[in-house]
Parts: structure tokens; sequence; C-alpha cells
């Protein structure tokens, strides 16, 4: 028994022994460890202004708002006494001025720019429109009556003017030079509760087909403009004027994120022309035209959809006098080619008049080039 048992005992401890030196040999044989995984992680402390942008912009407030007003308006409305003098059939029965009416003072609020220490501001038409009355009040605490001294339906702009000294103006900004993506602040007057500052970005340039105005070239951005926000200013991050906000997107009456204001650009022009002449200079062609369809781009051998069809010419007129005809189609203005109607009649209505517009049109399959002496556009019929 005691035979067998060191015949075993001596090839176990053979191999136990071996495996010991094998260990200490190849320890790595144990332990099959995992490969590191490499992570690229920032060395150092964070900057301590992420990004490139500032972690405030007082600055930018402190520069713009003191030039942004508060707008109070008066307006007198006549009712008749009876809802039943309302009725054209009872009115017939009595003389205009026999009907007893009522008068009912309506007030409304928006916001202003002061853009001249001369007191000249420019707010939405809207805001002061039929008004009886203005009266504008600074952040200074400051308020006087305000001179309309022009409007503007078309862009829905307004130029008032007021007589205090010492005023506090912005400084403009070319609208064309915004990028998407720009952070700005809308600076006005809301619902009454006093001037407010909200933060967005620029979402969109060149707004327009939205049917607000007959105009439209809109700024669009995400900053909350609301109810009495109309007539502020739409600042970039450095305080300066970018737009006057006008109107707002939305379903519920409040803000929902889309917001448009009117370029600095356009309101500097509109404000120009107002206060030298009193009224808006435009170029004016005489023409009616009409949209390109894919059918009506096929139909008359288009490779792309690029023109607009002249539908209508009015006689004697700068398109008539420089030899434009119905049926053609405008490809270009000013080697400007033409790609959206509502873009290519405010183009030619910043044109000036007594300008020379070079125009290329397709007639009947073959490309002229045709040279219009700019008229001024007659006043609206509004």
């Amino acid at each position: 028994m005691m035979r067998k048992l060191n015949f075993l005992f001596w090839p176990v401890l053979s191999g136990v022994l071996v495996a010991i030196l094998l260990l200490q040999l190849f320890p790595n044989l144990l332990n099959k460890t995992q490969p590191a995984i490499e992570i690229k992680e920032a060395q150092g402390q964070y900057p301590s202004k992420p990004g490139t942008g500032p972690v405030s912009y007082a600055d930018a407030v402190a520069v713009a708002a003191p030039a942004v007003v508060n707008i109070y308006t008066r307006t007198v409305v006549r009712q008749n006494v009876h809802p039943l003098f309302n009725d054209p059939f009872f009115r017939n029965f009595f003389d205009a001025e026999s009907i007893p009416q009522r008068e009912r003072v309506q007030s409304s609020l928006g916001s202003g720019v002061i853009l001249s220490e001369q007191g000249y501001l420019v707010t939405n038409n809207h805001v002061i429109q039929d008004a009886d009355s203005i009266v504008v009040a600074l952040r200074d605490g400051r308020e006087a009556t305000a001179e309309v001294i022009g409007t503007d339906p078309e862009t829905d702009l307004a130029v008032l003017k007021i007589e205090l000294s010492d005023l506090p103006t912005i400084t403009l900004y070319p609208s064309d030079k915004l990028n998407v993506g720009d952070v700005v602040l809308a600076i006005g007057n809301p619902f009454g509760v006093g001037q407010t500052v909200t933060m967005g970005i620029v979402s969109a340039t060149g707004r327009n087909s939205l049917g607000i105005n007959t105009y439209e070239d809109f700024i669009q951005t995400d900053a909350a403009i609301n109810p009495g926000n109309s007539g502020g200013a739409l600042v970039d991050a450095y305080g300066n004027l970018i737009g006057i906000n006008t109107a707002i997107f939305s379903k519920s009456g409040g803000s929902q994120g889309i917001g448009f204001a009117i370029p600095s650009t356009l309101t500097k022009q509109i404000m120009r022309d107002l206060i030298q002449y009193g009224r808006v200079i435009r170029g004016w062609l005489g023409i009616e035209i009409q949209e390109l369809t894919p059918e009506l781009a096929e139909s008359f051998g288009l490779q792309k959809m690029q023109g607009l069809i002249i539908a209508g010419v009015f006689r004697n007129g700068p398109a008539h006098q420089g030899g434009l005809q119905p049926g053609d189609i405008m490809l270009s203005i000013n080697g400007v080619p033409i790609s959206d109607g509502r873009q290519s009649m405010s183009d030619i209505a910043r044109l000036r008049p007594d300008q020379t517009a070079e125009i290329v049109v397709l007639r009947e399959g073959e490309k002229l080039s045709l040279t219009a002496t700019v008229g001024e556009r007659p006043k609206s019929r509004n």
C-alpha cells in the first residue's frame, strides 16, 4: 500500500512544482486582462466662457435698452347708442347726424426705437394706426406727445417725432450681414408689464410670402415676441439694432418661437424717405406678373423653374416703353437671376426712379436683353 502511495505522490508533486514554476515565469497565463479603452478627454480646466459667445448680455442691453420706448395710443371710437341703429333698414328712417352716439376711448400699447437725436423714432404702423393721440414713454421716466411724420402700411413701419433733449439713440447694424444662428435679443414692452428682454437666435433671413405685408423681407427669430413687443428692437449680442419686431406666428396669441422682424437696412431706407419726402419712394416697372408652374415651364421649354411670366403691361408704363410684352418671361433684372416673384418685386421696389434696369426676357424661345427706365410706384389705393 505504501509503495502505491509513493508511486502517486511524486508525479503529483512534480506536476505542482512545474505549475508553480510556469506561473512564476508567465503570470499572464492565469489572469488574461482586456485591452485598455482609449477615450480622449479635455486636458486642464474648462474655459470660463464656453464656445465663442459671452455668458452675459448685460452690456448689450445697457447699450440698446435706453433707446427702446413704450408707446401708448388713445383712439376715440364712436358707437351707436342702440344696436338697432346698426341695421341698414332702420338707418334709412333717420338722418346720419340725428342717430344718437356715444364715444368710447380705446387704448393700446406697443414699443418703438429712437434712431436719431433729433427725436425721430420708428415703430410699427399698426401700433399707431388711426390713433388720436400718441404718448412716448422713455426708460428714464420722461414722456412726450409724438407727431406722426409718415407711415408706410406696405412694410408696416411708421416714423414719429418727439421734442425732448438728450435723447438716447441706438446704433444700426447692416441686417444683410446677419447669419442664421446669430444670437439676438428682443427688447420691448410686452403686455404692458414694463421693458423686457428675451433672447434667441436668427433662425432664417429673407422670409416672405407670409401674407403679413405687401413687401416682406423678414428676419425670423425664436426670441420671444409677445403682444406689446411690436415696434420694439431686435438687437445683436453687442446691442446694435438689426430689426424692428413686428409679428409672431401663433395659434394662441402668445409666442411660440417664431417671430418676425423688419430688417434694419430696410427700416433705414423707409425712415429716410418718410422724413425727406413724406412718402416712400419705390421703383415701378408697370407690369403684372404670374409665377411659373412646372406645367408652364414645360410648355415654354424651360429646363428649370426660373423666371416670371409677364401677364400684363401698363400702357405707356416703364416696361411698355422699354419693349416688354405680355407673355414674355423675365429671366433676370440687372444681372440677378429671378427665382422668386415676391423677392423680385421687392428688388424692383428698391430701385430708384429714373434708374436704368437691364431686363433679360425669353420671347418665343429667344432671349432678348431690354432696357427700361424705372418709374415711381403709384400710391396704393387703400
